[in-house]
């Protein structure tokens, strides 16, 4: 027959009761604040709870650039239905609008609906980063930052 390895505790987690649960549900926390960490923005005292589809963000952000940016890593996360935000920010400034990917969206048309005008799609771009790598690589259901206009 042979020699079968398995990864020892992932059985407990797939079919375990309320402590396997309690134990998915903090990795799938320090999954998420992980992320955020990586993406390099910056959270003072950052803390996410996830019950259900619900993910509960607390913590002070550096800017509401940097809260809204959270908001949407997390969301954009399979697996998160809903974020409840609680950050504070030092400075709040105006928030920026989500919006929602459909199919056949591009960011130049996402810019013609929401500027008037194609050509603004970097402002788009450049708000949605780290989380966006390429201005071509967007996906339906994705939600992405629409800043407003600066003057």
């Amino acid at each position: 027959m042979g020699l079968f390895d398995f990864v020892k505790d992932v059985g407990a987690k797939l079919f375990g009761g309320k402590e396997a649960r309690a134990e998915a549900k903090q990795e799938t926390e320090d999954a998420l604040v992980e992320q955020v960490k990586q993406m390099g923005l910056k959270v003072e005292d950052l803390a996410v709870e996830f019950t259900d589809d619900v993910a509960t963000i607390t913590g002070k952000a550096g800017s509401q650039e940097e809260r809204e940016k959270v908001i949407l890593l997390v969301g954009n996360t399979k697996g998160v239905g809903k974020v409840d935000d609680r950050m504070t920010v030092p400075d709040p400034a105006p928030e920026a609008a989500f919006y929602t990917v459909k199919s056949g969206d591009t960011l130049s048309k996402i810019a013609k609906d929401q500027y008037g005008n194609a050509g603004k799609y970097m402002t788009i771009f450049n708000a949605n980063k780290p989380m966006l790598k390429d201005p071509d690589k967007i996906y339906p259901g994705q939600v992405l930052r629409i800043p407003p206009l600066e003057g």
